[in-house]
């Protein structure tokens, strides 16, 4: 099932290449539906008190140690469900606004390779497979954002590209070398080389070799988040990439470096995770201010939402490294509630540019009265984002803080702040779009029946999750506690 659920995207896009163009949207939105589909029918059949589940293991490269091994656990369960769920809304948007222009089967084709490889980064149980479908995720990115992306203030969509491609190939080749050195100096000498993390947890790595293979895993994730100081080609990349493609990067891509660390940091290298916790809540913290700082200085939407992304996943690497059982599974349950908010946040900046001719937010205003649901929908997004008591970002952020207070007082309180900065750039950014006078020659119209089916479904499972927030952290307790205990073991 999880090699059908894997390749059913690519197939599709392969498909959708094929096709004539004006049908290329169809097969790439029956392909994401049909992916959907089969992640939801997993979720619903995954038992949350077992280990790894729905496992595939077949060798790939013997003599390498290399396998195809792929498996879910309550780590990867649910980010892969926001996968399949993200690109629905995404692939539906862009085939409403004919975003493929006159290259759609193309489009289409690498919006849909996108998303084959996020899963597969998710999925992959052997460390060398993670590293390829981590590389392979910004392949399409890379022309999604370099052919369809906009020229923005001075930077051309191609610059911004490379520029984000220079980044993130520097983190992915660090990571090759610290995956390829995991492998060979895990376990005693002779016991053959093996790439297959729960083998690679089990062997064990020097601490030796942790404390420098640490920053070499930490570096490629931090890129990949982004995380202060190494977001600096997110500004550039988040102002030219095509909105589509943009709203699925920010929601899932983001995810994957923290995830990397929950899935191979902690469980491999327990060691230097403590060696180096301090420093690493440091740079969370630093990322939790500096983005909720810079997202109330912005008047640019994309921005906003970038910066505040930032501020967010600080969060989530502060809930990581309290190396604690509550921080870590409400820093899980915060990458769900974040992907699931910013991707109807970034499709909803589409609707308000279309209304206003910009996405600066400076012009804006005046919406609430005329588009009066339209106005509901993003104040729901936009209560979520600032962690509004009762939302599920609430819940998340709560846990994560919990978790910290049991590891450093004096960071948590630091980073307690950054729910108050949040409040500052979401209500700032809401008041500015719907609220004051109605500029002139703006359009006021209400949101369609076909943008409301887009934007307000993910909207809707924010409201269950902040009801039933159990619905995910009943299912994530034990493999986070599995995680967290790797570390205890061996620090206590």
């Amino acid at each position: 099932m999880l090699s059908i659920l894997l390749w059913l995207p690519l197939a599709f896009g392969l498909v959708a290449l094929l096709v004539p163009a004006y049908r290329a949207w169809v097969v790439a939105l029956i392909g994401s539906v049909a992916t959907l589909v089969i992640a939801a029918v997993m979720a619903i059949g995954f038992d949350g008190s077992g280990g790894l589940q729905y496992v595939e293991k077949t060798p790939w490269i013997p003599d390498l140690g290399i396998s195809y091994a792929l498996g879910v656990d309550g780590i990867s369960i649910f980010l892969v469900l926001l996968t399949a769920l993200a690109w629905v809304p995404a692939v539906a948007f862009a085939a409403s606004r004919r975003a493929g222009g006159d290259r759609e089967r193309l489009f289409y084709f690498m919006l849909l390779l996108g998303e084959t490889a996020t899963l597969g980064a998710f999925l992959a149980q052997d460390l060398i497979l993670f590293v390829v479908f981590f590389d392979l995720m910004i392949v399409p990115f890379y022309f999604l954002f370099g052919i369809w992306g906009t020229d923005r203030e001075g930077i051309t969509a191609g610059a911004a590209t490379v520029k984000m491609l220079i980044f993130t190939l520097i983190g992915s080749l660090l990571m090759v070398v610290g995956a390829v050195s995991v492998g060979a100096f895990a376990g005693e000498p002779g016991t053959g080389l093996t790439y297959y993390i729960p083998d690679l947890i089990e062997r064990g790595l020097g601490e030796s070799y942790q404390n420098w293979i640490f920053w070499l895993f930490a570096a490629a994730f931090f890129v990949k988040m982004p995380a202060f100081p190494l977001h600096g080609w997110m500004p550039d990349a988040y102002r030219a990439a095509p909105l589509p493609a943009l709203a699925v990067f920010s929601a899932v891509l983001s995810k994957v470096g923290a995830y990397g660390f929950l899935r191979v940091v902690l469980p491999i290298m327990p060691d230097a995770a403590e060696l180096f916790q301090t420093a690493i809540l440091i740079f969370a913290v630093a990322s939790i201010i500096y983005g909720s700082v810079v997202a109330f200085t912005k008047l640019d939407l994309r921005l906003i939402i970038g910066f505040s992304s930032i501020a967010q996943l600080g969060f989530i690497t502060l809930g990581i490294f309290a190396l604690d059982e509550t921080g870590a599974n409400g820093a899980l349950f915060q990458m769900v509630n974040h992907g699931l908010v910013v991707v109807p946040a970034i499709l909803i900046v589409g609707l308000l540019a279309e209304r206003f001719g910009t996405e600066n937010i400076g012009p804006m205003g005046g919406l609430a009265k005329r588009a009066p649901i339209l106005a509901v929908i993003f104040l729901i997004a936009t209560m979520a984002t600032l962690a509004l008591p009762g939302s599920p970002n609430f819940i998340g952020e709560f846990l994560i803080l919990n978790g910290v207070f049991q590891t450093d007082v004096a960071i948590a309180i630091v980073a307690s702040s950054g729910v108050a900065l949040a409040a500052y750039y979401a209500l700032r950014m809401y008041q500015r779009t719907m609220h004051n006078p109605l500029p002139d020659g703006a359009d006021d119209r209400e949101i369609s029946l076909r943008d409301g089916l887009i934007v307000v479904p993910m909207l809707l499972v924010v409201v269950i999750l902040a009801f039933a927030p159990q619905i995910v952290l009943s299912d994530t307790a034990v493999a986070v506690e599995q995680a967290v205990a790797a570390f205890t073991e061996v620090t206590r």
